[in-house]
């Protein structure tokens, strides 16, 4: 049985990658994974690949271990895995929940982790995992402190990770965007701590390009080309210059 899985795919850059890849390829199933059911459910209806949802909660480990235990069951052939679970919180660290911020830290790396190292034995040559960072892996960023960190774990572990399954032929990539418009803000913004957003994408042209760069062999994916010159330049400017800029356009 050929499948894709993919995480967070109730909604945002998951269900984008449910269907440009169903679109795309076919699968024998394509596993979806998230807390909510009916909106797993939903996309019975909208693909060609049978659908086969798993209400997971990936903050806990038990799932993560009932995801494994039906791998060891079903004994699939894992062409894609896209970890696009995750979410982020703006305002300053000692002002905001503890909990929450240890909650971005176990879904965004943690569990992204978890699902690689559970899926990659069921891969072969020509598997691909795409795994959801953002333009803040690149960079600390003051005020989405916990989830910039939680980014540049995910950027620094998927290229590291590429290079130990490269003899595989399995295909590593970190799709690193800028501002996307999701239901990620919705979690993420209570207040104006963070306002200036210089541009936003959608969830589809994201996929898009990253779909391209993983058939070109990139081990990164960074839409748009003022994010691709700001990458560059965050390699070579001092790393205390760049968070002042930031600040500065938060008005802090």
């Amino acid at each position: 049985m050929n499948i894709a899985v993919i995480t967070g795919a109730s909604s945002g850059m998951g269900r984008e990658f449910v269907f440009a890849l169903d679109k795309e390829e076919r699968f024998d199933e394509i596993w979806v994974i998230a807390r909510r059911g009916q909106r797993l459910e939903e996309l019975k209806t909208k693909c060609r690949a049978p659908i086969r949802p798993l209400v997971l909660d990936l903050l806990k480990r038990e799932s993560l271990e009932t995801y494994g235990a039906l791998l060891e069951q079903e004994r699939p052939h894992i062409a894609v895995l896209v970890n696009a679970a995750g979410f982020g919180l703006f305002g300053t660290f000692t002002e905001m929940d503890r909990d929450e911020q240890l909650d971005i830290i176990d879904l965004n790396s943690r569990a992204l982790t978890g699902m690689c190292h559970l899926s990659i034995p069921y891969m072969s040559a020509g598997s691909r995992i795409y795994n959801m960072g953002s333009m803040s892996s690149w960079q600390p960023v003051p005020y989405i402190n916990v989830y910039g960190a939680s980014k540049a774990y995910v950027l620094s572990f998927s290229r590291a990770l590429g290079v130990e399954v490269k003899d595989r032929g399995i295909r590593v990539m970190a799709v690193c965007p800028g501002w996307i418009k999701t239901e990620f803000f919705d979690h993420a913004v209570h207040d104006d701590t963070i306002r200036y957003y210089n541009r936003f994408y959608m969830p589809e042209q994201v996929v898009a390009k990253a779909l391209r760069d993983m058939k070109k062999g990139k081990a990164t994916s960074v839409l748009g080309l003022p994010e691709r010159l700001q990458v560059q330049l965050v390699k070579h400017l001092p790393t205390s210059f760049i968070m002042k800029t930031w600040c500065k356009q938060q008005g802090k």
